[in-house]
């Protein structure tokens, strides 16, 4: 299976960020730009402890990600490969842009969750 960046439908899409996924079997792929730093923690909301309870795994290709655990930080850096666990949440920033790999039925509870605060904020993070 395989998905060119640029043939992936578009989940989220700003002056600021692009977000591409696509869904392979049981597992969600992303494909993220983000021009500038964005803090993911008020995206949260609403979900167990305001914390993405998600897996992920992905490659940073430039940039970095800052991920916050309750009792630690964790910095991925351009070139860096990931595992990302539960109860986290964390900060894009800006520059960055990366490939990730999810489980497809926690990725979507918490794209839910991240739909529902974008729209209590206007639309944007």
């Amino acid at each position: 299976m395989r998905s060119a960046a640029k043939e992936m439908t578009t989940a989220m899409e700003s002056e600021d960020y692009s977000v591409r996924e696509a869904c392979w079997g049981n597992m969600h792929v992303e494909y993220g730009v983000f021009k500038s730093r964005k803090d993911m923690t008020p995206l949260l909301k609403g979900l167990p402890g305001d914390r993405c309870q998600s897996d992920h795994w992905g490659y940073v290709l430039k940039g970095g990600l800052r991920v916050n655990y309750p009792d630690r930080e964790e910095v991925i850096r351009a070139g860096d490969m990931y595992h990302i666990e539960p109860n986290h949440t964390g900060t894009i920033e800006a520059g960055t842009e990366y490939v990730e790999f999810s489980p497809e039925d926690r990725y979507h509870e918490t794209m839910e969750a991240i739909g529902r605060n974008l729209k209590a904020m206007g639309g944007k993070p």
